[in-house]
């Protein structure tokens, strides 16, 4: 009869064993996944069309895109032209376009550029200065609106030249985005 009742005791310390044991595995199994981590911007001037810094902490997924360079704007007009490849704010529009085009094919937005490199040409229209001016409207178009508040770090250089006559600006990109 004792050893009945020791046999029952081993079976009940057991069946609460695995009880417990289920019971924790199904806590550690059914917890939350860790927090994804989060792009921060440091804004500095609030007015400022660009980030004072970005942080991008370790876990994103990063995208280095080399510099970009304008499509054509008008086909019809002479090769390695400015009026070709359109003035400063048109090369900046089909560029940004292309980047984000690019981005889209790893699921990023504009949202997720966190730094830019912008160069730009002496434009001829402007007395052999950068066009500064038209660099900004067509970027403003993608950056710091309502619909896509976030703003890049960024670098803007007059350069010499580009790879051809008529390019007026070349942009590199970096975007970083939690893991998706």
């Amino acid at each position: 009869m004792m050893e009945s009742k020791q046999i029952l005791g081993s079976i009940a310390v057991s069946a609460l064993t695995s009880a417990v044991l289920l019971f924790a595995y199904t806590v550690v199994t059914k917890a939350p996944p860790p927090a994804a981590p989060v792009v921060s911007r440091l804004h500095g001037n609030d007015k400022s069309p660009i980030a004072a810094g970005v942080f991008a902490p370790a876990g994103t997924d990063t995208v280095y895109l080399s510099g970009q360079l304008a499509d054509p704007a008008n086909p019809d007009a002479p090769k390695d032209s400015p009026e070709y490849y359109g003035d400063t704010e048109a090369q900046t529009i089909s560029i940004m376009k292309k980047i984000e085009h690019a981005l889209a094919e790893k699921h990023m937005t504009m949202g997720d550029v966190v730094m830019m490199h912008v160069y730009l040409a002496a434009d001829p229209a402007k007395g052999g200065k950068m066009d500064f001016k038209g660099l900004m409207a067509g970027y403003l178009k993608f950056f710091g609106t309502e619909t896509q508040p976030n703003k890049p770090a960024r670098s803007t250089f007059q350069v010499a030249s580009l790879v051809a006559p008529g390019y007026l600006a070349e942009i590199e990109v970096l975007a970083v985005a939690a893991p998706k």
